[in-house]
Parts: C-alpha cells; structure tokens; sequence
C-alpha cells in the first residue's frame, strides 16, 4: 500500500470511527434512561389563567426520582420551578395549591401560596401519609383519607417481666383479611378513614370511624379513595365499604354521603357494585361516578352515572360506550369529560347530560395517550399530558369547543429526544383463534433493513387485565436500540376492547390469550424479517404468568425472562397481598376442585420446560411473593434446566422502580438473550 493509500485508508476509518461513535451516541443506551424527565398532573387555575404541574427527574447519587412541582402561564410561558413535591390541586379560591411532600421520611399534606412570596405550610403531620385530599369550596378545609390501626386486640395474662428485661414485642393480631403491607403503605389491621384539616394547619379531626373502609376495593385491591364536597362545604362524597366483615375478595364500593361534623353516614347506591369516583358539578346539582353492579366477571368495563346528591335521579349516561371512563370533570354544569382507552390509544371523551340520542361523544384523536388533568370551568381550558410512541409526556392544552386542537406547553424532552435514533414503532393487526381480531405492535431496530433478519423478543403486559399502548416506552426502545425487534400484544383478556374481549379468559387464564400471543409470533415471522433461531420471550407480573405458561407449551424460544411470575396457583392465594386472590378464576375453591386451579397453574407443565429461564422479583414483593419464582427455579433446577433467579433488592411488585434496577433489569435480560443467540 503507497503511504497515500495508507494515508486515504487511515482517514476512512477514522471517520468510520467517527460516524460509529456519533450512531452509538444516538441510540437509546440504558445510560440515556437517566436523561428522560417525567411530566405529570397538570392542573388549570380556577380562572384558567395558570397552571401548575409535576415534573420529575433522576438523582443517580439517591437513586430515586425526584418530583418537583412547576408553574406556567395558561400559554405556557413563564414556567418556573416552585417546589419539591407532587400531585397538585388549586384552592377554590384560587390563591394556593396543596400538594404531598417528604417531611422527615413521610408523605404529608402541605399547601403553597402562589403569590409572589409563596410560603409554604405543612398542613399535616404524623407517622402515616394522606393517601388522597380534596379542598373544601370555601378553601379553608382540606379533606383527606388516611390508614388507621384497627383497635381490636386479644389480651393475654403475660407474667410481669424482670425490671429492665428487654422481651420481644407481642405478635401483630391478624383477625381479618386485607391488604398486606406493601408501598401503598396500607397495612393488615387498618381501616381507611376520612379526615378533615384546617388548611392553615393544624390537627386534623377524623370524620368516618369503625369497620369502614374509604376508598373502592376491587378484587379485593383497595384504590385512592373517590372524595368530593358538596357546595355547602357540609357534606363530603365518598365511595367505600360499610361491610363489618372484610374478608371479601369480589368488587365491592359503594357511595356515601358523609356529614362532616357527626360522621354520619348515608348511602346513596342502591345495588352492591364497584361504584367510584365521585364527583359533583360546579352547581351541586348532580354527582358523576363510574362503575357497575356486583359481578362474578373478573373485567367488566365501567359505565358513567349522574345522580342527585340525595341518590335519587339515577342516570346512565355511557350506555352502549363499552370503554372504561377515567379522570372524570365537569367542564359546566350540563357536561362531563373524561378519558378511556381504546385499541392501544387514549383519548378525551365527552357526556352531556340533555344530549338528544348517545350521549357520549369523541373529543380528541390520535394515535397517543392522553393523561386528562382538569378542565376551568370558567374559561373551558383543559389540560392534559400526551405521550406517544416516540414522544415521552408533555403537557399539552385544549379547549372544549376544540378538544382535538391539542397545544404542547412543555418541551422538557425535546432536546434529548431530538438526539435520539428511535426505533419504527409499527401496528400489527391480525386473526387468532375464533376469528378474534389482535391488535398489536412491532418495534424495528433504528437503520432497520428489510432485507435482514432480525433476534426477536415477544414481550407481555401484567394485569392480565391491562393494556399496551401508544405512549413512549424507554424499556422496548432499549431493546430495540440493542439490535432487537421487539414484539407487544394485548391479547384477549386485555382492557381497551370491551368487556367481552377483556372477560375471555375468565375461568381460563391462561387461555385463549396464548392463542392471541402466539398467532402474533407467527404475524410477525410471516414478514420474513424474523430469525426464528433467536427468538426470546418475556414478561412480568400477568406476563411472569404468560411467559412461563408459554415455555410449558412450546420450546420455539431461545430463551425466556419471567418477571415477578405466578406460577402456582394454589400457594399463591395464602402468599399475595391481595385477599382470596384466585377465587374469582376459578368456579370452585381449591379445597373442592384443586385440579382446576393445577390445570391453570404454570408449575405443572414445569416437566416439559427446556428454555433457558432466568427469573427475576423483588425482594419485597407482595403481589406475586418470591415463592413463586422459587418454586420455578427449584422445578427447573431439578430438571437440569439452564437457570439463574435475580432477587432484587428494596423492589416491591416489579423490578425496576428505582432507576438503577431499571438498568439492571434492562441489562440483566438482554446479557441472558445474548448468551443463548440474542444479537450479534
């Protein structure tokens, strides 16, 4: 080679070098996680002039996010950090915001000024956290719901212990079944009741009392309390369970209307159901609430309801709907809005109340997910967090009369994301089993060629009653950026497609939702740009329980990533969280019919496994203990099978809370991929 060749050969692949540093830094590495901010919980003033919302970062030496509440004009100028903290609602009066914060280690209530001094007040203290609040109309109130210990006891006659002795403490007395300790922070002998506090500070008095629980419980899961106040600032709406015996494990709320200075009680839902969410029009005339009667169904999509705040007048207003409302608002006194989901996306809808024929109507369009904040009024400004498939959240603003003309207020990612070769996102739809129509997507390595084939990876969404969708997702987008295609379904027994769709699997979970996940596989190989020898599958939660139903019943893939899995379940209804869980799968008890329940269980199909497994919970989780993945790793050992367990420390439900498992998780899954194929 003459030193001008050597000369022109050593400048190629310099800029080659170059050119492959500049691709690397452009892909989403696991590093790049750390540099996508969360946006959340936009709120409009009553005058719809401001607005104020969360924005939440990494601290990479806590290992944690950290929320900060931001303010902006209703144009979005003028945004401004206010104060660390979360979940923001305006006083009434619009002078102030209250919002939850640390105070020594616990969640408390505190309330912010939004003059130019801003001062800042804690509202609440204590050693348990308001779980949810609510402003009272005059703005001097604010209503809360928080855990209380129950009281009951049992008393023994224990000999006088030795002056200075240092005995054990007595056992916690568990009489009834509820939710376990988790992060919720709810625990097994409390109650959730409602508390009203000066919103100047200052003891709050506890409102509700005795065998009563605040807030819904569905299959048996208690959710943040549905609270709203009367116009006359002496009555508060709630939605709760008045049953003195709580070891129930269906659906179960009803609403209340609670009187503020006796605590007394009147229910206004004739028919036991999971009815939630109240809230009352800007007028007091109606209440708005979600849900429907008692059911055997473990999915059944909630309707959207209006009444008088004595019960009567009862209307339904989302008949024929077949969609699940969410974040429920008045805009008038005539007009609701809210949000549901629908075929991966999510949208604004609209109710009004003198609608002549159906009374729901869309709002926005698009193929993303909105996030509905709260809607003035006054001014009929809403505001809302979007998100799609290659956009994280933004806060975005409309208006009623033009709920489709969504404007982008923050830009907080923009500029990471403008330096970012994101992976094609595109939607897959085809036929399973019983003509069922399948709705998902495939998302294509950045540069992605045609011509290639590529290492694949099926991954399933929890619940089992969830739904993917159309928001920015960094997990599939770092498998996608490691060389992979990256396959998500929502199978039958998935939310956004009705109650038929999403109760298929009743009393056959796993079911038919495998015949919808593997007919994917095989869409997705029909396009020829799968390598069928480096195919990996994955999932936590609902999709530990696909995932390792899947590599019982067939060995098509290289290697498998079960997550947080139910594999067993018998054990699993003495292990979980949540009470009784399983009764509602299945037709019989496990003491009357155990081969139903083993039939189901993914432990037993343990004997025909061959795939390399690596199985991966938290350390405390409560929802699918650790059990259960230890009962998978034993099985498989004993087997010879190619396993490794990952137990991961301070995680609850997941694997990948705190931003550093996040990576973890990542890396963890995609070194276990490599190892048996993964990409080259």
């Amino acid at each position: 080679m003459t030193v001008a060749g050597r000369a022109s050969w050593l400048a190629g692949l310099l800029l080659a070098l170059v050119v492959a540093g500049a691709d690397a830094q452009g892909l989403f590495t696991v590093d790049r996680y750390f540099d996508i901010e969360r946006v959340g919980s936009p709120q409009a003033s009553p005058d719809g002039n401001h607005i104020v919302f969360s924005r939440s970062h990494v601290d990479p030496m806590k290992d944690a996010w950290v929320g900060m509440l931001w303010g902006m004009e209703a144009d979005g100028s003028r945004q401004r950090q206010l104060v660390k903290g979360s979940d923001p609602q305006w006083s009434p009066d619009g002078t102030r915001i209250a919002y939850l914060a640390d105070a020594d280690g616990k969640v408390q209530l505190w309330v912010r000024y939004m003059d130019t001094e801003g001062a800042v007040i804690q509202v609440t203290r204590g050693d348990r956290s308001p779980v949810n609040f609510r402003w009272s109309p005059d703005s001097k109130s604010l209503a809360f719901t928080m855990p209380v210990p129950d009281s009951a006891n049992w008393s023994i006659a224990m000999p006088r212990a030795p002056q200075g002795a240092q005995w054990t403490p007595a056992p916690r007395v568990v009489t009834r079944l509820q939710y376990r300790a988790d992060q919720v922070g709810f625990l097994t002998d409390d109650w959730r009741h409602l508390f009203v506090v000066p919103a100047e500070g200052g003891v709050a008095r506890q409102v509700t009392r005795g065998a009563f629980n605040v807030g819904a419980r569905g299959a048996g899961i208690p959710t943040p309390a549905g609270l709203d106040w009367l116009v006359d600032g002496r009555t508060i709406i709630i939605d709760g369970d008045d049953s003195p015996d709580a070891d129930r494990h269906y659906q179960i709320s009803n609403l209340y209307a609670v009187d503020v200075t006796s605590g007394a009680l009147r229910r206004l839902t004739a028919d036991n159901g999971y009815w939630h969410g109240p809230v009352v029009s800007p007028d007091g005339r109606w209440i708005a609430f979600t849900g429907f009667a008692k059911t055997s169904d473990t999915y059944h999509t909630a309707d959207l309801y209006v009444m008088h705040p004595d019960g009567t007048a009862l209307r339904l207003l989302s008949a024929g709907f077949d969609r699940d409302p969410a974040s429920v608002s008045w805009s008038d006194n005539e007009t609701l809005w809210f949000t549901a989901e629908d075929h991966g996306s999510v949208n604004t809808w609209t109710a009004a109340l003198n609608a002549k024929g159906t009374a729901v109507k869309p709002g926005s369009n698009g193929t993303h997910v909105l996030a509905l904040g709260s809607i003035s009024a006054k001014t009929g400004t809403g505001v809302a967090t979007r998100t799609a498939p290659q956009r994280p959240a933004e806060v975005v603003r409309f208006t009623v009369k033009k709920p489709w003309d969504l404007q982008q207020l923050t830009h907080v990612n923009d500029a990471v994301i403008a330096g970012l070769r994101l992976g094609e996102v595109e939607q897959v739809d085809y036929q399973s089993t019983g003509d069922a129509k399948i709705q998902g997507w495939l998302v294509k390595p950045p540069g992605f060629d045609p011509t290639r084939k590529y290492p694949f990876i099926l991954e399933i969404h929890g619940g089992p009653h969830a739904m993917y969708n159309a928001s920015f997702n960094p997990s599939l987008q770092n498998f996608a950026a490691s060389g992979f295609l990256v396959l998500y379904l929502n199978p039958r027994g998935s939310t956004g497609y009705g109650s038929a769709f999403g109760n298929a699997i009743v009393r056959a979970y796993p079911g038919v939702d495998y015949d919808d996940l593997m007919a994917g596989v095989d869409e997705a190989i029909s396009r020829g740009i799968v390598d069928t020898t480096r195919m990996f599958v994955g999932g936590c939660s609902g999709g530990g329980v696909l995932s390792s139903w899947i590599i019982g019943h067939t060995t098509r893939f290289a290697a498998a990533a079960v997550r947080c899995p139910v594999i067993d379940w018998i054990s699993l209804a003495g292990q979980t969280d949540i009470p009784l869980f399983g009764v509602d799968l299945f037709a019989k008890p496990f003491w009357e019919d155990p081969a139903s329940w083993l039939k189901l269980s993914p432990i037993m199909y343990a004997g025909n496994i061959k795939t390399p497994t690596l199985i991966m919970t938290g350390d405390l989780d409560m929802r699918t203990p650790m059990p259960q993945s230890e009962e998978l790793y034993a099985a498989l050992k004993m087997r010879g099978v190619p396993t490794t367990l990952l137990r991961f420390a301070g995680e609850y439900h997941g694997t990948a809370s705190k931003p550093s498992n996040w990576i973890r998780t990542q890396l963890y899954m995609m070194s276990w991929y490599n190892k048996y194929g993964g990409a080259k």
